[in-house]
């Protein structure tokens, strides 16, 4: 059955939403608060514990810069004017208590970054594995409009940069503000007038920031798409590797990447090149500000100057040791209103890859109304069972009538489609490309709704089954082969993973396979990967033949399951097959119409309709469609 993935190359915009650096603009964030929810829900604990280490290294370092005012005015500058030699014991008294606090403040910062990579890692782990549960759910439909890159993407990039905040830009925000807050008190406990300058030069700094971050906006939003269309364009050619080798068009590929490279580069620079200055611009203007707090601090100093409005908030005077902690708190003031800045700039930018996470999340899965389960219950045994635990047989009679599908609305693709397959029937579905064929199957396991009519299942509507249950008893082959990453027996036993090593093996007998695998280096035990390792093109079809053996289903679909074996080997298993399908419901879709001579009905399908149905050699004196396929001639008028 033909999965209908997406071109790879193609990346589908998003609305990633990279606005600018402003809380506006996070608070209008839906799906950051989202992502913070998430976090809290599972790591609440410690993220408290985190918030309170912050707050306890952050009040370590203002004690540290407070504790030069007191050693300067009640230390050095009493030692400096005293007679006699100097008592150096308070000194140390006090230095030890500085050491004691700052322990513990590098103890909290520890103790902080240890939590951070214990929640940023969880929550990542957390998250990957809710979103592939959550795609595993999804409807084949999700993958015809997503390119693989672009889905790859999400787990990779934009996962990653919320790694990045969680474990960095949440903590260090939180730092910022408590210092801010903390340095504040401080300040205006020790000098109003110099408070007010410090809170000048912060706006000048935030204004300047806010402008650049505005300024980087759109080349931001390129970055992240043109990161896409790379991704998608390198999962596209490796995948596609041999056909570009084929085709020698090695070079083309690469003028294409190199485009494609170009113009991520491009806005990856313009990107950086704003918002790479917002630092060295903002230390200037703080250096500035250090300057200006320096000669207006001296000047109320030296000057004598009194009065409420030259004090501080406790009444003191302006003293050369606090001087010199309010420059140091000055800093401590500015640094972090530029770190604000900044990392509400790295929530806004990680609010792309929070779309991009939830437009995944907020998909809506496969919904499943069914109510009744089909089981196996012993070799060539299926029954039905009801919720209400009556079982029957099953049989494998297939019918539909009067179906239309569309794959998209407005543009139907199958028209009043009625057939019915009795149990042990093969029946064969023949025509052009895109008339229709494949389509058909994969209504039958549901992994598309009808637009109109019905399918039954033993007389029951496909509707009413379990899809899980609907999918196991339908056998498949599909044309494109595709193995996974494991042993040869792991790849058999994919069609039944309760099937016994016994069960495998005589699988693969029927399959024509059994020759093959014991000549690998391991046989059955040999590893090999995704794309097939060291095996041939039919060495991989005759693995997905014993794959759908082995699931033993009442009904078998064969989409062209031969069509990369060739015609010796397709002799070979033509027996093995033949037993395969014995007391099955088969429906065969094939472009060699060889193999389909033996149908007890070929439908033959154009542009979504069934314009001829019968055996061969009736289709055959027809002289319509069929016969003109059959033997390769043109119909004239």
């Amino acid at each position: 059955m033909a999965m209908g993935f997406g071109s790879a190359g193609r990346v589908h915009n998003r609305d990633m939403r990279l606005q600018g650096a402003s809380l506006g603009d996070l608070k209008n964030s839906k799906t950051v608060w989202r992502m913070l929810g998430f976090v809290l829900k599972n790591y609440k604990v410690g993220f408290l514990v985190v918030m309170v280490c912050i707050v306890v290294s952050s009040l370590a370092t203002l004690a540290s810069t407070l504790f030069t005012r007191t050693l300067i005015d009640d230390y050095i500058t009493p030692m400096t004017v005293a007679a006699g030699a100097p008592d150096y014991a308070p000194l140390a008294v006090a230095m030890f208590k500085l050491m004691a606090i700052l322990l513990v403040g590098v103890g909290a910062s520890y103790a902080q970054s240890l939590i951070m990579i214990h929640v940023g890692q969880g929550t990542m782990h957390k998250l990957r594995d809710r979103l592939f549960s959550h795609m595993e759910s999804l409807p084949l439909s999700y993958f015809d409009r997503h390119s693989h890159g672009d889905t790859m993407s999400v787990y990779t990039n934009d996962v990653d940069t919320l790694r990045q905040v969680i474990g960095g830009s949440l903590p260090r925000l939180f730092q910022s503000v408590v210092t801010i807050v903390a340095t504040f008190v401080s300040m205006v406990v020790l000098s109003i007038p110099l408070t007010v300058v410090s809170i000048l030069m912060a706006i000048v700094m935030y204004m300047v920031t806010r402008k650049l971050g505005k300024l980087s906006k759109k080349y931001f939003t390129a970055r992240q798409q043109n990161l896409g269309k790379v991704n998608g364009f390198i999962e596209e050619m490796v995948s596609g590797q041999k056909v570009v080798k084929a085709y020698c068009h090695e070079a083309e590929a690469s003028r294409e990447f190199s485009s494609l490279n170009e113009e991520l580069r491009s806005s990856v620079f313009n990107a950086n090149k704003i918002a790479n200055i917002v630092m060295p611009v903002n230390s200037n203007i703080g250096n500035f500000g250090y300057v200006l707090l320096a000669i207006v601090g001296a000047i109320i100093a030296i000057g004598g100057l009194e009065g409420w409005y030259f004090c501080g908030l406790n009444g003191s005077v302006l003293t050369l040791g606090t001087l010199v902690s309010f420059l140091t708190l000055h800093k401590n003031f500015t640094r972090p209103v530029s770190q604000i800045s900044n990392e509400i700039n790295s929530l806004v930018m990680a609010s792309a890859g929070t779309d991009r996470v939830y437009a995944l999340l907020d998909e809506e899965p496969e919904t499943d109304s069914g109510t009744v389960t089909l089981e196996k219950t012993g070799k060539d045994n299926w029954s039905w069972k009801t919720a209400e635990g009556e079982s029957k047989p099953l049989e494998g009679l297939i019918s539909l009538k009067d179906v239309d599908f569309s794959y998209v609305p407005g543009k139907q693709v199958l028209y009043d489609i009625s057939l019915t397959a009795w149990p042990g029937q093969k029946i064969a579905f023949v025509g052009g490309t895109g008339a229709g064929k494949t389509t058909i199957t994969n209504l039958m396991g549901r992994f598309y709704e009808i637009s109109d009519g019905v399918i039954t299942y033993d007389g029951f509507p496909v509707t009413g089954i379990k899809k899980n249950s609907l999918r196991r008893s339908l056998g498949t082959v599909l044309q494109e082969t595709r193995l996974f990453s494991g042993t040869v027996m792991e790849n058999i036993r994919y069609g039944r993973l309760e099937a016994t090593d016994e069960e495998c093996i005589a699988a693969a007998k029927l399959a024509c396979a059994d020759q093959f695998i014991r000549r690998l280096p391991h046989g059955y035990s040999t590893v090999i990967s995704g794309e097939g390792g060291n095996l041939s093109q039919g060495e991989m079809q005759l693995l997905s033949i014993a794959r759908a053996a082995v699931a033993d289903p009442p009904v078998l679909i064969l989409d062209e399951a031969t069509s990369s074996i060739d015609t010796r080997t397709e002799k070979l298993i033509q027996k093995g097959m033949d037993s395969l399908m014995a007391g099955r419901t088969t429906f065969v879709i094939a472009h060699r119409l060889s193999t389909v001579r033996n149908a007890d009905y070929i439908m033959v399908m154009d542009h979504g309709h069934i314009i001829e149905r019968g055996k061969h050699n009736e289709l055959l004196a027809l002289k319509g469609k069929y016969w003109e396929l059959f033997t390769g001639n043109q119909i004239t008028a």
